[in-house]
């Protein structure tokens, strides 16, 4: 990783992220298992597939949990917060162009709502519910799938958000997942989830 892209990783990390997950109260209580607070476990081994070359992502698949969402690119917004997916009907997920692609050595960061305020419920809405071993798809620009398979996955209040687990640097290809979670405030969500995944292999 380029030491502007760690710049970018670390104030991304340390400013509000994802506050637009706004929705309706009365779906919070719907999120399902998983959503609850939980410590950070440790990491399930899995086996290191070789590295991909650069290529943006473009759909991602998470079949465990019924994602099938097109994939937008996002940077940062003027307060150097990460720009998030807009809040429209048609949801979904984002990759943060400052992150690895899918498949490089690195935390490539995929961002999404877990509600979309009127529209409902957020293509992320069940992220929690995931599961280590379950597998992740990102389809790249060149036609290649990345798959990956999940490590962990975490519920973190904001204030205490993981940036070094979350942006640091790893020797390997991984994927972070991350949407809002846990308890309302307001119109957002005092928590993120997080999920972990590491390539265990590449196709077309």
């Amino acid at each position: 990783m380029t030491p502007f892209s760690r710049r970018a990783f670390t104030t991304a990390a340390m400013a509000s992220l994802l506050v637009g997950c706004g929705g309706h109260p009365a779906r919070q209580a719907t999120a399902g298992p998983g959503s609850g607070r939980t410590s950070p476990p440790s990491p399930t081994p899995v086996k290191a597939a070789r590295p991909l070359g650069r290529s943006v992502p473009v759909r991602l698949l998470i079949p465990a949990i019924d994602v099938d969402t097109p994939v937008m690119r996002l940077g940062l917004a003027r307060d150097g917060s990460v720009r998030v997916p807009p809040v429209t009907e048609h949801d979904q997920a984002g990759w943060y162009r400052h992150s690895p692609t899918p498949g490089q050595v690195g935390p490539s960061v995929i961002l999404g709502h877990v509600t979309v305020g009127d529209y409902g419920d957020g293509v992320f809405r069940h992220l929690a519910r995931l599961r280590r071993g379950d597998r992740v798809v990102a389809r790249l620009e060149n036609g290649t799938a990345a798959v990956f398979a999940i490590t962990a996955v975490r519920t973190v209040a904001k204030a205490d958000f993981p940036a070094d687990d979350v942006y640091g640097d790893v020797d390997r290809p991984e994927l972070r997942l991350i949407t809002c979670g846990g308890p309302r405030s307001g119109d957002g969500y005092l928590d993120n989830v997080i999920v972990f995944a590491a390539l265990t292999s590449a196709g077309s």
